[in-house]
């Protein structure tokens, strides 16, 4: 039933009886399910999610660039091989969106910086080419913080991503874009980075699902680096499924990029679905719970996730983590003199083409010695260490918070970076240290009507315990049957500041 432009209505969509449903709301494995039944196009999809980016993307700011002719192709490719019995798995058909520091043969990658803005593709990035593979419909490039560093700046080519739940706060960042495009349905599965909680953030702020997998888990040749030794790359989606149903596709050993891990990829959709029992999950309240930082919410909200894990038969017990200051300090300390090694050229001939925020936050790793950098590598392997010895040599999962409070305002961001409100915002970094898997799952609202939610960590190359977790803490809490209001509409921009 079509109720519209972009408004494609299916009646007694899978898992939702009788009753009509958007096409937005479909999992990936519903859609995939009804397209292999005959019952649902790629292309009823597709021109779906392009009629509500038409419609809301020009107050939301998702999208730095709509890949609208490369869809609407795909999603014929799609529906005619589908037809045919080819399977090519499960994003087959779905359509997605890429955050734009990732290569699209032919298409810009602006990384959101005056200095690539005319920046055009020469091959696919490694997660493009498997999403291609795949049959992906691939619907565009995603807004980004500048290099995915800095923050929601306006003195940039393109203007920040809006959060859809509130005009007033900002959707968090570096992915902010695929937080924004997700939450308002614009897609339902986008792929991002993350190098110190990049993709868990803005999931965390935005009432998303966000992934980060295992170091290595997925290859991120044809991406911006910001830091080599801590970017990661996975998920950003709607729901727990969802975020499997990308990973399976895109995980994997890369022979081009030393950084993957021959490592077996499992079927992360069947794995989500297997339940907890028997799981036995780590607690440790001291890095949140008693940080007068964290609200009152998201210590009350982990707790019924504890509860809800025990009820369907998990083991739950508390450990002792390492300090987590010793975790900020050295993903810091890494991550400014890395970001400074990949921008030393711009920065000394054309600091000027900066943003404000993306220079504020790489400049430090001038003063960043090697001996300093060193040390933090060896830090780094004793905390790690330190992880797999008390937690995870017998526990499958960690439960613990992935940010202290809702979104920012606006008016949050000033002159300088970082913003004093986000000196600690998110808890997100100890895990790119580490470099274990880690997913930011919502647990419902606060009291001021925005997301929150918490963070599940696994063992390395772990993911399919997390997503197990994530998938029972979804169902219970996630609420993602709410989604955020389309009218009235979010501002728009009238000027270069908020």
């Amino acid at each position: 039933m079509r109720t519209g432009k972009g408004n494609l209505v299916l009646d007694g969509a899978a898992g939702c009886g009788t009753t009509p449903t958007e096409l937005h709301e479909l999992t990936v494995p519903e859609a995939g399910a009804l397209m292999r039944a005959g019952e649902l196009t790629s292309m009823d999809l597709t021109v779906h999610a392009l009629g509500r980016i038409e419609r809301l993307d020009p107050a939301l700011h998702a999208f730095i660039h709509v890949t609208e002719q490369t869809a609407l192709r795909r999603a014929g490719e799609a529906d005619r091989e589908l037809r045919a019995g080819i399977d090519r798995g499960p994003m087959h058909g779905i359509p997605y969106a890429l955050k734009d520091i990732i290569d699209v043969e032919g298409e810009p990658t602006t990384s959101a910086s005056w200095l690539r803005v005319s920046h055009v593709a020469q091959a696919d990035s490694a997660m493009e080419s498997r999403l291609r593979a795949g049959g992906g419909v691939l619907l565009g490039k995603l807004t980004t913080y500048e290099f995915a560093i800095g923050g929601p700046s306006f003195d940039l080519p393109f203007p920040p991503a809006r959060n859809p739940w509130s005009e007033e706060h900002v959707p968090s960042g570096s992915s902010s874009g695929a937080g924004t495009a997700v939450a308002a349905g614009l897609v339902r599965v986008a792929l991002a980075s993350d190098t110190s909680g990049s993709i868990r953030g803005p999931a965390f702020h935005c009432g998303a699902v966000g992934l980060k997998p295992t170091y290595g888990r997925v290859s991120g040749r044809g991406t911006q680096v910001l830091s080599r030794t801590l970017d990661h790359f996975g998920p950003l989606a709607w729901t727990v499924a969802d975020a499997a149903a990308a990973l399976a596709v895109v995980a994997g050993a890369d022979p081009a990029d030393p950084r993957t891990s021959d490592v077996p990829v499992p079927d992360y959709v069947a794995e989500s679905a297997r339940g907890v029992t028997g799981l036995r999950i780590a607690c440790s309240p001291d890095w949140y719970a008693d940080d007068p930082a964290t609200a009152p919410e998201i210590v009350a909200g982990i707790e019924a996730a504890l509860r809800v894990l025990r009820e369907l038969g998990a083991i739950v017990e508390q450990v002792d983590l390492p300090r987590y200051d010793l975790f900020n300090a050295c993903g810091r300390v890494i991550c400014a003199a890395e970001a400074f090694a990949v921008h030393e050229e711009d920065l000394r001939r054309r600091s000027r083409s900066f943003g404000r925020f993306a220079y504020q936050r790489i400049m430090p790793g001038v003063g960043i010695s090697a001996a300093d950098l060193l040390h933090a590598y060896q830090v780094r392997r004793r905390l790690a260490r330190a992880l797999d010895e008390t937690v995870f040599g017998a526990h499958d999962v960690l439960i613990t918070a992935c940010g202290q409070a809702t979104a920012a305002r606006w008016t949050d961001f000033g002159a300088d970076w970082p913003p004093p409100r986000l000196a600690n915002d998110m808890q997100t970094i100890p895990f790119n240290v580490s470099g274990h898997p880690a997913l930011s799952v919502p647990i419902g609202f606060a009291d001021n009507a925005l997301p929150i939610g918490l963070q599940a960590v696994g063992r390395a190359f772990g993911e399919a315990s997390v997503l197990r977790v994530g998938a029972a803490i979804e169902a219970a809490l996630g609420q993602r049957h709410r989604r955020p209001s389309e009218s009235p509409p979010i501002r728009q921009e009238t000027d270069r500041t908020p």
